[in-house]
């Protein structure tokens, strides 16, 4: 007996018509700071310097992460098409530090499709992937792109980031502190910690083509 697949009901067609792609989102974010805006609605100094720093930070992970080889042939083999939905905001400092990570590990491989949603505009999404009771980005929604089923969810932190966070709130670090060391974290470990996660993650969402058995040398 073959199992239904159950399409995702919260991400709709409506939703992806109005997503983004990784460049818009990036070209949206240098607009809204030439006019001392960031996305949402608190522009507030405070806001849009967070958003100034994480178009710095954005810039940076873009250059220095690096998918090694091993990741690299993983996602090639991926046979199934998917759209990776990608909730963020341009003040999210988590955002910063991932968003250009994931989206250069889907750009791995041909079959995948990045959208980008905003949080503020769309809370019936994010309102349905909460993290402890609470709106935290970025979160990734992975669906298959032809039935629309789920395939699963990261986010919004590498789990030892996420751990760190934890740490520090449970301990009522101050923010600035706390920012200092979540952002410390991020910038020693260079996405890698993210890439190992996708290396586990991948094979859990994606159809692979199977490895190809070398034939022996002959003697």
């Amino acid at each position: 007996m073959i199992e239904e697949t159950k399409p995702n009901t919260v991400i709709t067609s409506v939703h992806l018509a109005q997503a983004m792609n990784y460049t818009q989102y990036r070209e949206l974010i240098d607009q809204l700071l030439a006019e001392n805006k960031t996305t949402g609605t608190d522009h507030s100094e405070a806001m849009v310097e967070y958003t100034r720093m994480n178009a710095q930070r954005m810039r940076r992970v873009e250059k220095t992460t690096v998918l090694d080889d091993e990741l690299v042939e993983l996602m090639l083999r991926v046979q199934n098409k998917m759209l990776w939905v990608i909730v963020t905001e341009a003040w999210c400092g988590d955002a910063a530090q991932t968003v250009p990570a994931i989206v250069k590990v889907a750009e791995a491989s041909p079959l995948i499709d990045v959208k980008l949603l905003l949080r503020d505009e769309y809370p019936e999404v994010i309102d349905a992937y909460l993290t402890n009771g609470g709106r935290s980005i970025p979160k990734l929604i992975v669906l298959d792109a032809e039935t629309m089923e789920e395939l699963g969810t990261w986010g919004p932190r590498p789990v030892a980031a996420q751990e760190l966070f934890m740490d520090m709130k449970a301990q009522n670090v101050p923010y600035q502190e706390f920012a200092e060391k979540l952002h410390g974290w991020y910038g020693k470990d260079r996405s890698k910690t993210l890439l190992q996660e996708f290396r586990q993650l991948i094979p859990q969402w994606a159809r692979l083509q199977p490895i190809e058995e070398q034939p022996m040398e002959r003697l």
